[in-house]
């Protein structure tokens, strides 16, 4: 009795110390094993952004939704009480009660809008979170000046800025962890987001922020490559295996089958080519690739459009015209610049590998670079007036 007891007990101590020496993360729920696709482990090298700072009230506001975040015990109603909520309607939204404790950090999620966050508010910067924009007018500078030197440049305000995250709302059975593997999220990242437990224990009806991800590293200069070893052509120094045709001779013709077919007299036909038309081509410029548009143009927030591409896809030049600048932003990520008739610039983000210098004279589809290597494969379009941005698609349409 007492050797069984033993027994398991060094088992069990042996089990442990091969977790705990185990590189991988331990999935607790036990998906992701027995070759399925899901495996936790892979999302938990995701690295990501840290969640943005609330206002003093513990708003986070976004376009599209705000959230409040808790503090050290703190119930529902307090939260409630300190945005000027309704209590009632703030736990109905978010499946819990008035009286229900909260976590130090956790979310809770508004059904609607309360006043923005402002410096009054202790917030960093005024308004909703807003995605990173690239300041071409600053950016690219003396180009710009000289295709409108008339115009001063606008230097905009340094605030706090960021990706909108997906808000993900748990619905019956669902875990930590099936949820992190569901956005390819750490399910340590997705805790610090939303304040979760040690345990990672999620409710039905919580809303969760989806962590977004890092931004890539800034691109920097590498050492020349070494010399690369000449590779030899397919098929030398290898044996050239013997054909079939060698080894066993073709069979007889068939002089039957391989008489001569008597020729079919041709339909004439009407050469239609004749009477139609080539289309035209109705935008002034052309798709620098091809990729869905997944962010869209807006005055102010978003100064062109972002095409979603491999990474390592070809840019090409919407017209022709001269690059009037080379230029990075903040994170050293290369921007292109080039200057059209019409005092029309187009500007190319979120680029490598730049095929042209400044100065050179660019003809209409000729390849400017090509797509960043990283999560963020997409190209940031913008066609401006001068200084000012418009809408590209009415000139790409």
């Amino acid at each position: 009795m007492k050797t069984g007891y033993t027994f398991r007990l060094m088992t069990g101590a042996a089990c442990l110390a091969l977790l705990a020496g185990c590189d991988e993360p331990l999935d607790l729920d036990l998906r992701g094993k027995f070759d399925s696709v899901f495996d936790t482990s892979d999302a938990a090298r995701n690295a990501s952004a840290n969640r943005p700072k609330p206002d003093d009230r513990g708003i986070i506001s976004y376009p599209n939704y705000q959230v409040a975040v808790a503090r050290r015990g703190d119930t529902l109603a307090d939260v409630a009480a300190r945005i000027g909520y309704n209590a009632k309607e703030l736990a109905r939204y978010n499946g819990v009660q008035p009286t229900d404790s909260l976590r130090a950090g956790e979310v809770v999620a508004l059904p609607r809008r309360v006043a923005e966050p402002s410096l009054a508010t202790g917030a960093i910067t005024a308004g909703p979170i807003q995605p990173p924009a690239v300041d071409i007018t600053e950016l690219a500078g003396s180009a710009i000046d000289k295709a409108e030197p008339t115009k001063p440049a606008v230097t905009r305000s340094k605030g706090q800025t960021g990706i909108e995250p997906i808000r993900h709302k748990v619905a019956r059975g669902e875990t930590a962890y099936t949820v992190s593997r569901l956005y390819n999220v750490s399910v340590r990242s997705l805790a610090e987001w939303n304040g979760l437990g040690n345990d990672f224990a999620i409710r039905e009806g919580q809303h969760l922020l989806i962590p977004t991800a890092l931004t890539e590293p800034p691109l920097r200069a590498t050492k020349a490559p070494a010399a690369e070893v000449a590779t030899p052509k397919p098929g030398v120094g290898s044996p050239t295996p013997v054909p079939p045709s060698a080894v066993k001779p073709l069979p007889e013709k068939d002089e039957a089958a391989t008489a001569k077919p008597v020729a079919a007299t041709a339909a004439t036909t009407p050469d239609l080519s004749k009477s139609q038309t080539k289309p035209a081509n109705s935008g002034k410029f052309a798709f620098p690739l091809r990729g869905k548009i997944i962010r869209e143009y807006t005055k102010g927030k978003n100064e062109g459009i972002d095409i979603a591409a491999p990474s390592g896809t070809a840019i090409g030049a919407a017209s022709g015209g001269t690059i009037a600048a080379i230029t990075s932003d903040a994170d050293q990520v290369p921007i292109i610049v080039v200057k059209h008739p019409d005092n029309l610039l187009t500007v190319y983000a979120n680029v490598s590998k730049i095929s042209v210098k400044k100065g050179d004279k660019v003809s209409r589809g000729q390849k400017l670079a090509q797509v960043r290597t990283g999560e963020s494969a997409y190209l940031h379009f913008e066609v401006r007036k001068g200084f000012e941005s418009v809408d590209p698609m009415p000139y790409l349409r």
